[in-house]
């Protein structure tokens, strides 16, 4: 008979829930600018962060990305990933096919706007492409490069692999998400692009050092957690 294999943690359980929530999210609020007013004038931005909806949601999967590979490693991160962006398909799949789907007529009580259905949860095409391939490209550059720092550093200084880490593969999250969705592919002038590209990578940055506390805290918790256990199982009856 084969060794049942231990449960995960709750903490494991639910970093890998915040992620694929986040990165769900993120997908059906990619398509509405948001607009954050500053109380001083910033080269390229000016008075106001103009960023995607998305970005408030995927902030958080670097945050829950991060966690994940310091407590079990890149290549448990890295499958956390990679099973994220096939949610992410699963939930498009999902979400075309109720649009399309046969609708009671608009006529009956309580039905809701169609179009209006359609228009919030029906991402454009743009969207949708920009939004994957930034994703799939972001995320595993996210984890190569936290571990490329942990090994550089010899798994000291977690701010620095944090912060790195995830200002690097922001950065690349923000170009391409925006150049591909909203300039490539949409009619978004390069100038508002680069605008909406600086917005994004700012409160992004801003939400990399912010959340750096969080990782300590939760890194923290889990090691106490183990270390606690491992020496009550270790202790002589």
């Amino acid at each position: 008979m084969s060794e049942r294999r231990p449960a995960p943690s709750p903490v494991q359980v639910g970093l890998i829930g915040l992620f694929v929530t986040a990165i769900v999210t993120a997908q059906l609020t990619a398509s509405k600018l948001l607009q954050f007013g500053l109380p001083v004038e910033l080269p390229v931005v000016g008075g106001a962060l103009v960023l995607p909806g998305a970005a408030l949601a995927y902030a958080l999967t670097f945050f829950a990305s991060d966690c994940y590979s310091e407590l079990y490693g890149r290549k448990a991160a890295t499958v956390v990933v990679n099973v994220g962006f096939l949610m992410n398909l699963v939930m498009l799949v999902l979400v075309w096919s109720t649009i399309e789907a046969p609708a009671l007529p608009q006529s009956a009580a309580g039905q809701i706007d169609l179009a209006a259905f359609r228009n919030v949860l029906g991402s454009g095409t743009a969207i949708v492409v920009a939004s994957l391939s930034a994703y799939v490209v972001s995320q595993n550059w996210d984890v190569f490069a936290f571990h490329w720092i942990r090994e550089a550093t010899d798994g000291e200084y977690l701010w620095l692999r944090n912060i790195g880490s995830t200002a690097t593969s922001q950065l690349v999250d923000t170009v391409i998400f925006v150049l591909v969705g909203f300039y490539l592919l949409g009619s978004t002038p390069l100038s508002t692009a680069v605008t909406l590209i600086a917005g994004q990578y700012l409160f992004k940055l801003f939400v990399a050092v912010a959340d750096t506390p969080f990782v300590y805290a939760v890194v923290g918790a889990v090691r106490s957690r183990d270390s606690a256990s491992a020496t009550a199982y270790s202790r002589p009856e």
